[in-house]
């Protein structure tokens, strides 16, 4: 497996990781201000939700580069 291919397969897991901590962080904030654990729990778990929601639909408004004018989509077509 090449470093690009791992790296490709990482992603997901590196927004999760995102999403984890700022809900983490909200669940703290909201655990030390309210002394509430039940509170804490679920301001942590929408806060999860919510930004799990937000990168997957930046990801999808995200358009590839579309291919450069005067360059083919075919390797061999003379354009190399």
């Amino acid at each position: 497996m090449t470093a690009k291919n791992a790296r490709r397969m990482m992603a997901p897991m590196e927004f999760v990781a995102i999403a984890g901590v700022l809900a983490l962080f909200a669940g703290l904030t909201v655990l030390m201000v309210t002394r509430d654990v039940v509170t804490a729990f679920i301001a942590s778990g929408i806060t999860f939700v919510a930004v799990v929601m937000t990168i997957s639909m930046l990801l999808l408004a995200m358009t590839p580069n579309s291919t450069p004018e005067g360059e083919k989509d075919k390797p061999d077509s003379g354009n190399d």
